[in-house]
């Protein structure tokens, strides 16, 4: 018996060694940048890393930027600003003049709001968790049911505001300055506020397990804890 050996046409050999090659070529740096863009839909919200508290990419609905004409950033004076509701986690603010601004339930978690003046502000309902208020001005504030769990507000103006049912955990806050601020059924634990200003607050119903308030101003406070 004869064998008999098949052989492919030429062309066709050359296509599929043509095919070959291509699949084994690296893609360009740049194309595979642009087929990966081309694949995330058009306004889809960014990643956030966790650890640093700022997007990693994505589209433009992750963070407001500019708010009737005032782009957010550090130092701006735009007071009386509406920012209901706005989610500006992570945003740097610090130093911003924002006093009189509406910021109820907004999204501020590891927002820098260091030196900021939010006097007289609304900030019912926001999440400030993690957020860094060191030596923003606060006094006159509303921050009703706000979350403050883990912020750092170290030698912050508080004079005067309203955190009833605010939630204060484990905030890091030594030297604020709470006088006359009304403190009603809100929730400090493991707060730190040490050499603190809270004469004339109002702790009425305040959860204060683990607090420290080591040489606190006191005077005229209710219900402030004794014996610091």
């Amino acid at each position: 018996m004869t064998s008999r050996t098949s052989y492919l046409p030429l062309p066709k050999l050359l296509t599929l060694s043509a095919l070959a090659f291509c699949l084994a070529a690296p893609v360009p740096a740049t194309l595979a940048a642009e087929m990966e863009t081309a694949a995330i839909p058009a306004g889809t919200p960014a990643a956030v890393d966790d650890q640093a508290g700022q997007p990693v990419g994505g589209g433009e609905e992750e963070r407001a930027s500019v708010v009737d004409g005032c782009t957010l950033g550090p130092r701006i004076v735009c007071p009386n600003l509406d920012l209901r509701h706005r989610n500006l986690r992570g945003l740097s603010l610090a130093g911003a003049d924002l006093h009189g601004a509406n910021l109820m339930r907004a999204d501020l978690r590891k927002a820098d709001l260091r030196g900021a003046d939010l006097t007289g502000a609304i900030l019912d309902g926001a999440d400030l968790r993690t957020a860094f208020l060191q030596g923003a001005r606060l006094s006159g504030a509303r921050l009703r049911g706000a979350n403050l769990e883990f912020a750092r507000a170290t030698g912050a103006d508080f004079t005067g505001s309203d955190l009833t049912a605010a939630n204060l955990e484990a905030i890091r806050a030594d030297k604020i300055n709470l006088a006359g601020a009304s403190l009603e059924g809100a929730n400090l634990q493991e707060a730190k506020m040490a050499l603190s200003n809270l004469s004339g607050a109002n702790m009425d119903g305040a959860k204060l397990r683990f607090a420290i308030f080591q040489d606190s101003l006191m005077t005229g406070c209710r219900s402030c804890p004794t014996g610091w």
